[in-house]
């Protein structure tokens, strides 16, 4: 009986030596290459309005990804475990205005963000915070085509030349030209070719993703890629983009950008 115990003991202390190895070898990552969370950042932000009141229920979604939350009571919102890089965020609430803006996620740490929403006009709630079917707006789309006011591009001219960006398809375009923005930071802007890219020679246009306005000097890679994308509309000019899109900097052209699940 004695020696069954001492036989046992044995098998134990050699065994532990594994486990403990088994335990340390799963806090490895899987991949060198993949963040851990250590090294993934955080989202913390708020949104209220031009009073400084909170506001619940307002959506942010992080562009290019499925990531999507709404404000608690407080106004509050917060992404955990976001891989460090550039993104693009969307605020909307029904009521307001929506707004973007490029943020920077930085590795480990934690990025603080504050919106601020305008109340909307009655005439532009409809077109640029009430949710519509797919149907209904590439209906819209249809019918401004129809008009040739300006330059269009659908989800068949994205499969025929298939381009694994949308400035890849942009490229294409009569109206406007792609160019290095002048800041020497290697982004990319769209000048009107009319009267040499607008105001001064040098008038970006406008970007409008799902009707939301988009933040000047915004990096295009990080615009939907062209499978997501069910039409774009190109405007030279001030004088061709459609009013319900005046409430938008128009003056150097736009370009409307509309996915094909909304944002």
């Amino acid at each position: 009986m004695r020696n069954s115990r001492i036989l046992a003991v044995a098998c134990l202390v050699l065994a532990l030596p594994t486990v403990m190895a088994a335990q340390r070898k799963a806090t490895v990552p899987s991949s060198a290459g993949v963040p851990t969370a250590l090294t993934r950042g955080v989202i913390d932000g708020f949104v209220s309005d031009t009073n400084l009141v909170p506001l619940a229920g307002a959506e942010i979604t992080v562009l290019r990804t499925p990531t999507k939350v709404l404000t608690n009571p407080g106004g509050r919102f917060r992404f955990i475990d976001v891989q460090p890089g550039q993104y693009l965020l969307v605020v909307k609430r029904i009521g307001y205005r929506p707004t973007s803006a490029v943020i920077d996620v930085p590795s480990g740490d934690t990025v603080r963000l504050s919106y601020t929403l305008e109340r909307a006009a009655q005439g532009l709630a409809a077109v640029q915070i009430t949710e519509k079917k797919q149907s209904l707006r590439m209906l819209e789309f249809e019918q401004r085509k129809k008009l040739a006011q300006g330059e269009f591009f659908t989800a068949e001219d994205f499969e025929r030349r298939v381009a694994l960006t949308l400035p890849d398809v942009l490229r294409f375009s009569k109206t406007m030209s792609l160019t290095p923005d002048n800041t020497n930071n290697g982004n990319l802007v769209a000048l009107s070719n009319r009267e040499g890219g607008g105001i001064g020679g040098y008038c970006p246009m406008q970007f409008l993703l799902d009707g939301i306005p988009l933040p000047a000097g915004f990096p295009m890679s990080i615009l939907p890629a062209p499978r997501d994308v069910a039409g774009v509309e190109v405007y030279a000019g001030a004088s061709t983009v459609p009013l319900q899109f005046g409430g938008a900097d128009r003056r150097c052209g736009m370009v409307l950008v509309w996915t094909k699940d909304g944002y």
